[in-house]
């Protein structure tokens, strides 16, 4: 195919999957992620807990929904969701230890299984019982450990494009844990990505890894995820120990006590994601007893939670009875 061709090609390929996210939901708008990473900012308290203190944003009233971001991202990731849920929930969004605006203790563990028991003590600690869960990417990893350690806390879980067990760490993963070993993934990828925002929406960037459409992350949006990333030499060794948190197998042996959970849940997968295998949500479907089903969005990738939030509500709606 002659250049021209290709880039024609390109074009209307970028134009498709840009008009299917407009029909699957609003995809963020720079403008609007200005003002949405100020309110964010403005909105965000810190929770002191033994793990450390806690960045967290909660909008909305009522029972608590719970929702857990993906790696490198933070809670801004669900600014969306709770755009059009916080009318129907307490939405609460913790910053997992190592990523976004948490202040780890030091010596904390930042491993998915050390997530699950800070989120127990952050609820612990906000005084919430139980909450309905909703997760992403190793995000989702945390919400299967959470799950299974804590059953009786979880109302519904409403699970996303995400590790499973016979997929985890996917094998996408291994560059960025060949990286983490070396102690140099922020350093190679993440500020020149910070420093650089079109260079992480190119196609070998953030965006073009984990998005849909070519506009994605906007500059407000990679800012507030990778920002407190690459601070300083702390921040930065703290998301090398995130990264190889993810391996070995965090979810290793978890499948008898997923078979056991009782929870109700629901699955939405992004079958354009290259980074987790297109059979884990069947797998999840046919593994949990009290699955509901399998939603499947053709043109979606790993992060499309950010791009399709009107998806999210519709799911997590169906899924709360509301």
């Amino acid at each position: 195919m002659q250049r021209r061709q290709f880039l024609t090609a390109a074009a209307g390929l970028g134009a498709l999957t840009a008009a299917a996210a407009r029909a699957e939901g609003a995809l963020p708008r720079a403008e609007d992620d200005i003002r949405a990473a100020r309110a964010w900012n403005a909105d965000r308290r810190h929770l002191p807990t033994k793990f450390g203190d806690i960045a967290y944003v909660e909008r909305g009233a009522g029972a608590v929904a719970l929702f857990l971001h993906g790696f490198p991202l933070n809670g801004f990731q669900w600014r969306g969701a709770f755009d059009r849920l916080s009318r129907d929930r307490r939405c609460i969004a913790p910053d997992s230890m190592g990523l976004g605006f948490t202040r780890v203790a030091a010596g904390q563990g930042v491993a998915p299984s050390d997530q699950a028991d800070m989120l127990a003590a952050f609820l612990d600690a906000l005084g919430v019982a139980s909450v309905d869960l909703v997760a992403n990417d190793s995000g989702g990893a945390v919400a299967q450990i959470f799950v299974t350690r804590f059953p009786d806390r979880v109302r519904t879980l409403l699970l996303t494009n995400c590790d499973v067990e016979p997929d985890s760490p996917p094998p996408a993963l291994q560059p960025v844990l060949a990286l983490a070993r070396a102690g140099t993934y922020p350093d190679e990828w993440l500020v020149p990505w910070f420093n650089d925002p079109g260079a992480a929406r190119s196609p070998k960037g953030l965006g073009g890894l984990c998005f849909s459409d070519p506009s994605q992350p906007t500059d407000a949006a990679i800012a507030m995820y990778l920002g407190p990333l690459v601070a300083s030499p702390a921040s930065k060794a703290l998301v090398n120990a995130y990264t190889l948190g993810l391996d070995p197998n965090p979810l290793a042996g978890i499948e008898a006590a997923l078979r056991r959970c009782e929870v109700p849940t629901r699955i939405v997968w992004g079958m354009a994601d290259d980074i987790f295998a297109k059979e884990s949500p069947d797998y999840l479907d046919r593994v949990l007893p009290n699955a509901k089903g399998v939603r499947r969005l053709p043109t979606a990738k790993l992060f499309w939670p950010e791009e399709y939030p009107d998806v999210v509500a519709e799911e997590a709606r169906k899924l709360w009875g509301v």
